[in-house]
């Protein structure tokens, strides 16, 4: 099987790029080059912008079957796609997004049929507007799309933060024996999911004509709290006893309001996801990377080299002391 990555470097599409040079696929990525050093000497590389028609249209004389792409963002960029591929390709796979589902949600459980509607968010709305043009393409045209939709996904690389973006810091002050910051009262319920098994659903879809028009969301099925993520990051980094200082939402987003659409347009709400329908159609899916466990390796990476735990981002770092101190002050009655 010929398969071309849009993207292929990030922190989700690398491991798809290995899961299908396991299965044996031939694999390509297109994207600016800037990380390709580190791909594996098997894959083949397009250098260019994928905003460049003229690159996109040569790769499609190529005849992949399978495109998916991992930098769509927008509808123009997504009809720029179908302009290319119409008629090229056997399968087109775009990654949008699980933050595309209802905020706020009418149900904490959600499937594949759950509306989509994010009024805080931009980029999920973006996301959203994508699908729409890939259905409508589907329906008139029979353009050969698939939809995925990730949750919160981390891989080897990546240490997950729920205030503040990830990265190293929150181990960082963890380690230094500082608090930490978790959104309203910490007792949403959130999934954690790990590339590697990720990329065993995606690249399980490739070629599946029955997947054609079709939406999946892929996530794990453990399902935790996120002071239980908390928790468990600390006891991985060595720190069995941490101290969370729980902020409202509304504090946060008030004093950081280019927080607010990642708040409330994701990580505020209790969110557990139906894979049945992933399972379905690729029997061999199954979640085996607990949270325990990948965390564990992503700290070890950062771990194995000095210069990784020296990458303390330093606005997160004061953000988290402001925060907590206006709590603290808000607690005293000040």
């Amino acid at each position: 099987m010929r398969v071309l990555f849009i993207g292929g470097t990030g922190n989700i599409s690398t491991a798809c790029v290995e899961r299908a040079l396991a299965k044996g696929y031939d694999v390509t990525v297109l994207n600016r080059g800037t990380r390709n050093e580190e791909l594996d000497p098997r894959v083949h590389t397009l250098i260019g912008d994928r905003h460049d028609r003229a690159l996109l249209e040569e790769a499609a004389k190529r005849h992949f079957d399978v495109v998916a792409n991992f930098v769509g963002y927008t509808p123009e960029e997504v009809a720029l796609d179908i302009a290319a591929f119409s008629g090229q390709v056997g399968q087109y796979i775009f990654i949008s997004t699980a933050s595309a589902y209802q905020r706020p949600p009418s149900h904490y459980i959600v499937t594949e049929s759950t509306p989509l509607r994010n009024p805080y968010w931009e980029y999920a709305r973006l996301k959203i507007a994508c699908e729409d043009r890939l259905v409508q393409a589907y329906r008139e045209r029979a353009f050969p799309m698939t939809i995925v939709r990730p949750s919160y996904t981390y891989g080897p690389t990546w240490i997950p933060c729920s205030v503040g973006g990830h990265g190293y810091t929150v181990v960082y002050r963890m380690r230094k024996g500082l608090p930490i910051v978790c959104q309203g009262d910490g007792q949403t319920l959130w999934v954690m999911t790990h590339a590697s098994d990720f990329a065993v659903g995606f690249v399980g879809l490739f070629g599946l004509q029955e997947a054609l028009g079709e939406a999946f969301h892929i996530t794990s099925d453990e399902v935790l709290t996120w002071e239980a993520i908390y928790r468990t990051i600390g006891r991985a980094a060595g720190c069995p006893e941490i101290e969370i200082v729980h902020v409202p939402t509304e504090t946060i987003a008030a004093l950081y309001p280019d927080l607010t659409a990642g708040l409330y347009g994701d990580k505020a709400y209790s969110l557990v996801f139906d894979n049945s329908k992933i399972k379905r159609f690729v029997p061999e899916y199954r979640a085996k990377v607990r949270f325990a466990e990948g965390i564990a390796q992503s700290i070890a990476w950062h771990d194995a080299d000095p210069e990784r735990r020296h990458i303390v981002n330093e606005r997160v770092n004061a953000m988290m002391d402001h925060l907590i101190a206006v709590q603290r002050r808000a607690m005293a009655g000040g």
